[in-house]
């Protein structure tokens, strides 16, 4: 890794640090590890996470962050030209000696700019290396590693340790009583064994493996190990899991789009299992220490798959895949071959290995 920079940054001299997050769930779950890096790097120093609203929760709770900014571009370009011209004045006023960005776009570099961050650190990517006072260069060998290695790999490049770990997601006190109340009020007991399906994924439907067999692995959790199911998932994939939950022969409770990021997160931590496609709910289960199983097709398991010693994922390797497409141009074989009896037994080794 190379990295064009004027001089070396002194340590000492930085106090207080702003780290630009990215702007998906599952982007942002695995940047932990190199945020965790950042802060062992800096004992003691003040960091500052500047979000989008919809993954600032994943920083509130955790211990390498001091403070979480969030920063909501709304609607139409005027008002995105006001939010970065306040967003700016802010970081100008808060006197960082760091940006780390973890985002790659040009709009990132753009704000430490404007707010006059002394040091700027990130990947010369989107034609905004100009703005970088210590720019990384990407490799073909960094953008074929897990993602967790590429953030991990700012912070080597210009000589700080990053260890290699999974990444941790910390559930505040207060979050978890609040999902409590709302398993507990739709008839869901926090004592049972609660199993999380995650049937959508926002990307794209290349990514969904089909309603209907995620809906047989809820009759099968209830059936054979007398779980509770519940089904997570956002707004834009309610009618998803209302499908999940209507060709179920037993009940389950479909919080899709009924919970923010941050009670979901909460209720998430109550479950004792997860099932998912790739998406960001999935990094969340297997950042919560969940046993996770994930069913991978159209996506490269190798650089985005979910990391800890208690995942597992099911694919079929067909040849067209990893496509990286939204939507399949053919016949959806990378998901229709992996069948429920698949997934089942992938399900029942894992959790005997887990006992």
């Amino acid at each position: 890794m190379k990295v064009s920079c004027g001089r070396r940054i002194e340590k000492g001299r930085i106090e207080r640090i702003l780290i630009r997050a990215t702007n998906w769930v599952g982007d942002a779950v695995m940047t932990l590890p190199a945020l965790e890096a950042v802060r062992e790097n800096f004992p003691g120093r003040h960091i500052t996470v500047l979000a989008k609203p919809w993954v600032a929760p994943l920083f509130e709770n955790h211990p390498a962050v001091d403070r979480v900014l969030a920063l909501d571009k709304g609607n139409g370009a005027r008002a995105g030209f006001v939010e970065m011209l306040r967003v700016s004045r802010l970081i100008r006023k808060e006197r960082f000696d760091l940006a780390i960005l973890f985002q790659n776009a040009f709009e990132a570099a753009l704000l430490a700019f404007l707010g006059r961050v002394k040091l700027r650190v990130g990947y010369k990517t989107d034609g905004r290396g100009f703005m970088l006072t210590h720019g990384v260069s990407r490799t073909e060998k960094i953008l074929r590693t897990h993602q967790v290695e590429y953030y991990c790999a700012i912070l080597r490049a210009v000589g700080w340790p990053a260890e290699d770990r999974d990444p941790v997601l910390h559930v505040g006190r207060e979050v978890r009583e609040q999902a409590l109340g709302i398993l507990k009020s739709k008839g869901v007991d926090s004592r049972d064994f609660i199993v999380g399906l995650s049937p959508g994924a926002v990307f794209g439907s290349a990514k969904r493996w089909q309603p209907d067999r995620f809906s047989e692995i809820g009759d099968r959790v209830v059936e054979r190990w007398g779980a509770s199911v519940v089904v997570f998932g956002s707004d834009g994939e309610k009618a998803i899991g209302d499908r999940v939950c209507a060709a179920m022969k037993h009940e389950a409770l479909n919080l899709c789009g009924k919970t923010s990021l941050r009670v979901a997160m909460g209720a998430m931590s109550l479950c004792r299992f997860f099932v998912t496609n790739d998406s960001g709910l999935m990094h969340m289960a297997s950042a919560l220490g969940l046993p996770t199983v994930a069913v991978f097709g159209s996506t490269d398991h190798v650089t985005t798959g979910p990391r800890g010693p208690e995942t597992r994922i099911v694919r079929r390797g067909a040849s067209c895949a990893p496509c990286l497409k939204q939507e399949c141009p053919t016949d959806h074989r990378c998901m229709l071959d992996i069948t429920p009896e698949m997934v089942w037994e992938t399900m029942e080794a894992l959790r005997r290995d887990v006992s």
